[in-house]
């Protein structure tokens, strides 16, 4: 069994979902996304495990460089990949993947249902 969780160790909630993975006995991958990006493939690949339809939806749209670069949720899907791509602290974290499944840890029990 393979987990990876793509993390911020500066942000509680992916903190809380990293020992929560743990306490379960799985020892993850970790990939502190903010000091290795992740690119457009790898964007893409999350966005379908996460089963979402859309960039929009795993986008921070709270970070003060979402309102710097005028995104909106109008914004061009690869438009805002690309802001996403060059810009990770506008991907929200923390995302765990299993399986070729992936869910966001907010609140970090959302993703005991891929463990």
């Amino acid at each position: 069994m393979s987990v990876t969780i793509y993390h911020n160790p500066r942000c509680s909630k992916s903190r809380e979902t990293l020992a929560l993975i743990e306490a379960q006995g799985i020892t993850p991958t970790v990939i502190e996304y903010l000091k290795s990006p992740i690119d457009l493939v790898q964007l893409d690949t999350l966005l379908e495990q996460l089963s979402y339809s859309s960039a929009h939806q795993l986008v921070r749209n709270k970070e003060a460089i979402y309102k710097e670069l005028a995104l909106s949720k109008d914004t061009d899907e690869a438009q805002l990949k690309s802001a996403m791509v060059n810009n990770p602290k506008l991907i929200e974290r923390p995302i765990v993947v299993k399986d070729n499944k992936a869910a966001i840890g907010r609140p970090p029990e959302s993703i005991l249902a891929i463990l």
